[in-house]
């Protein structure tokens, strides 16, 4: 299915959607992010199941770590990132292999990998690698409100390869569209494309709303088609203080093999307060289901379906180093999270303290 789609930059600053002609810029950046987790079920194998950070428990190690190379001129921009860490593991391990040379040994050291030209003056097409269209959380975790991403965020893309337009259509409304390879993947999954919109209106510097969109078939060539649609709404609402809410909905569906079509959903709603110039709260709710398994393989029986909340302390020390610590907790409707003496129980939780800094 050849498809198209339309979408703005995500907040977290997933890649510029920049309309003005930039001066001739090239800068070198970089990001550390290490950290401590104990789960309170104790996974034998270290591994924490369901989220993509903090992937290990009881293990010090490096949640992302990034150096990236960023060309700014009036016509053509560029940005080349590398990156390695458990997040990076994690979050790339459905890549795709279809022949010899896919698959994530590759894609997982690319963040992102693109090259754009200035077609109009508010028109930048791009093609390569680059973030979603999808979501209000970033892949670096000093870009979010929490140190963790929520379910929701875990389970919607964070990266795609194709091409995308970005169009600045008035200073509050912005629009991109991508015609990418598939859903979070690099490595193309079948010889189809897919496609995605969005769109986000700022009618006010303390609001912005938004949308966004797939439509794309996952399966491989191999196995009969079977179309995804999925849809995300989107709200953030600011006070002058730098207190702020972030609200998120998602609902997706996938034509299922016998007919009709199988369902899932998220919500999650973030607060984030500071309480001085280095100091910051934040908690969040969620909940997500996925009974039919298209986005999420459940370890208990009857799919997977949890409700979760998080409270976390942010610091940022005199050597701007963020210190950022988070409790999580979650439920399941079912038996679903591993314990240590490998049986599943319906909750599961965990603390995690990080250090990362932004060079």
């Amino acid at each position: 299915m050849k498809v198209v789609l339309l979408a703005l930059l995500t907040l977290g600053g997933v890649g510029a959607l920049g309309a003005q002609a930039p001066a001739d810029t090239t800068r070198v950046t970089g990001f550390v992010d290490v950290y401590y987790a104990w789960d309170f079920n104790r996974p034998p194998s270290l591994d924490r199941a369901y989220t993509t950070q903090p992937a290990r428990h009881d293990e010090f190690n490096v949640n992302l770590a990034d150096v990236a190379l960023a060309l700014a001129r009036p016509t053509v921009h560029a940005r080349l990132a590398l990156q390695a860490g458990t997040s990076v593991q994690s979050n790339y391990a459905g890549e795709p292999r279809v022949g010899s040379v896919s698959g994530p040994d590759l894609a997982r050291l690319l963040q992102e990998a693109y090259v754009g030209v200035r077609a109009a003056p508010a028109l930048w097409i791009d093609a390569g690698v680059f973030y979603s269209n999808i979501g209000q959380e970033s892949w670096g975790s000093a870009d979010n409100p929490t140190y963790t991403r929520s379910l929701i965020a875990d389970y919607s893309p964070y990266y795609s390869a194709g091409v995308r337009a970005l169009w600045q259509a008035t200073p509050a409304l912005a629009l991109r569209l991508d015609l990418m390879n598939g859903w979070q993947t690099i490595s193309a999954p079948n010889r189809g494309k897919a496609a995605g919109l969005r769109i986000e209106y700022a009618p006010r510097p303390d609001l912005l709303v938004g949308y966004s969109d797939f439509i794309g078939n996952q399966q491989p060539d191999s196995l009969p088609s079977r179309v995804r649609v999925f849809n995300e709404v989107f709200t953030r609402l600011g006070r002058a203080d730098g207190a702020a809410a972030w609200l998120t909905a998602d609902y997706g569906a996938q034509r299922a093999p016998g007919g009709g079509w199988d369902d899932w959903y998220g919500v999650a709603l973030v607060a984030r307060r500071p309480l001085s110039r280095r100091v910051a709260v934040n908690a969040r709710v969620e909940r997500y289901q996925d009974l039919h398994q298209v986005i999420v393989t459940s370890l208990g029986a009857g799919g997977f379906a949890a409700t979760g909340a998080s409270l976390g302390l942010d610091v940022r020390t005199a050597g701007d180093v963020l210190w950022r610590t988070e409790a999580r907790l979650f439920h399941g409707d079912r038996a679903l999270f591993p314990e240590a003496s490998g049986a599943l129980g319906r909750g599961d939780g965990f603390l995690v303290t990080s250090f990362a800094l932004s060079l």
